[in-house]
């Protein structure tokens, strides 16, 4: 159904006069005693009423040209606004793999609302929760099937089931190619299914999708560690024609000061799988006992931090702190993020340096000698440089700690496949508007190329890679 866009009655003075209703949320106090999604879902008249506040300015709109999908964000509204939902939900999918992910999980503020106009003397519209709440109206009200044409006999092995592998593999398997996905996790979905908590991504939106893409075709290996249970040379042994790498950057930074090894102290992504994993798909090496204290800090500042920080309060720590170098200023992560986790308690502490971790007389962490911080001059990203304050030091007392300090690539990919060229401790050089590789036949975009960024720009970059791998099969 193509429904013409008629935006010549727009009353834009009228609608500037609309204030947003806010998206709702749980209460604070309910949401912290389980892992449910925090949002209450939303109901068409809320839709309706939020959509009605876009101006729809000239095309290509603001708010388009900040998207890195470029999804046609004014049209859509316009069709939520005459309640054509399942249509606006199809003007998404036309652009994005994962517009019920990306509508959720997406930084809105610094892409698509942080562009919208109507900052200039208000609130934005809500164009996230507008997109994923008229792909859950597709879902419920007549289901989501991809598009195979008659297959082309061609194999394709993607390497990596996150968001830049599962993006290509919806496009390639569209294309009628056979589709394989090999992933180090027993489950697909990489960050999405064991990276982002729950109450921020239900699991359920993620593993529907996932379905999708099982019906159209494409085929899922588990527990593959590729370049360590097979390698590039072996996919293309088995007859694969190409293969696109798609691993992302999943290896937690260390922080390198003294007793970082003590009992208590977790990487950010063994803390998040342990804790928002279910027990069937968590990885062996995971199947422990629940992570449990009274006393938690969270050392860094980004979406993951806020993730840690937010888990942790659900699972009854007392006391929960966040410990940031720099000012809250210069934190990478989210802001509504941060908003949720001061509401259901986490408290910060900024320009705070851990430099040792002490243990208790059980031999596990008792307190984390930190220092404090101030700001120097800008560093090469613009961001002023913490600098120590001599003779500051002083106690935090915690039983438990998590490092959600950044993420550096697996270089095994690199070091094992010949002619394939990687730079800056293992990230694969490509050309960006292709994704190619020096490898013939070797195709990679996102994490793994741009170093840790975000879900839409690795989905975008599996989506182009996944062009190109087309045009190259024949």
């Amino acid at each position: 159904m193509d429904i013409a866009r008629d935006f010549s009655t727009v009353n834009r003075k009228e609608r500037m006069r609309l204030s947003s209703r806010g998206l709702p949320h749980r209460p604070a106090a309910e949401r912290v005693g389980d892992f449910e999604d925090v949002v209450i879902p939303p109901d068409p008249e809320w839709a309706v009423y939020e959509a009605g506040r876009c101006i729809h300015c000239a095309d290509p709109a603001p708010c388009r040209k900040a998207c890195p999908a470029h999804n046609d964000i004014s049209y859509a509204l316009w069709l939520i606004e005459q309640r054509h939902f399942i249509e606006a939900a199809r003007v998404y999918r036309q652009t994005s793999s994962m517009p019920e992910i990306c509508g959720r999980v997406c930084p809105h503020e610094q892409y698509c609302e942080g562009a919208c106009v109507r900052n200039k003397t208000g609130e934005p519209v809500l164009t996230g929760a507008l997109e994923a709440f008229t792909t859950d109206f597709e879902r419920k009200n007549g289901g989501v099937k991809l598009q195979v044409p008659y297959p082309t006999g061609r194999k394709v092995a993607i390497i990596g089931a996150g968001p830049a592998g599962l993006a290509c593999a919806e496009r390639l398997v569209q294309c009628g190619h056979w589709v394989t996905i090999f992933d180090l996790r027993p489950a697909p979905g990489g960050l999405l299914t064991y990276g982002i908590p729950n109450f921020k991504l239900p699991k359920t939106v993620v593993m529907d999708w996932w379905k999708d893409l099982e019906r159209a075709g494409v085929a899922f290996v588990g527990n593959s560690y590729v370049g360590k249970t097979k390698t590039i040379n072996d996919l293309f042994s088995e007859g694969f024609e190409a293969i696109f790498i798609g691993v992302g950057a999943g290896v937690d930074a260390a922080m390198d000061v003294p007793s970082e090894t003590l009992p208590g102290i977790f990487k950010a992504t063994e803390f998040l799988i342990r804790t928002n994993v279910a027990p069937e798909i968590l990885p062996p090496e995971m199947r422990q006992g629940p992570i449990t204290g009274r006393k938690i800090v969270v050392i860094g500042g980004g979406d993951t931090a806020s993730d840690c920080l937010r888990t942790a309060l659900r699972l009854g720590f007392e006391q929960v702190t966040c410990l940031y170098r720099r000012t809250e200023k210069e934190m990478p992560g989210g802001r509504k993020d941060r908003d949720l986790a001061r509401e259901e308690g986490a408290q910060y502490q900024f320009l705070t340096q851990p430099v040792v971790f002490h243990p208790g007389p059980d031999g596990r962490l008792s307190q984390v000698e930190c220092i404090r911080m101030e700001l120097g001059e800008p560093d090469a990203k613009g961001r002023r440089r913490p600098v120590p304050v001599e003779g500051s030091n002083f106690m935090v007392e915690a039983d438990t700690a998590v490092l959600a300090l950044g993420y550096w690539p697996d270089p095994i990919i690199g070091a094992t496949t010949p002619g394939l060229k990687t730079h800056k401790w293992g990230l694969i050089i490509t050309d960006p508007d292709t994704g190619t590789t020096s490898r013939m036949g070797v195709f990679v975009g996102g994490d793994v190329v741009t170093g840790p960024n975000l879900v839409v720009t690795a989905m975008v970059a599996g989506r182009r890679a996944a062009s190109t791998i087309d045009a190259y099969l024949y």
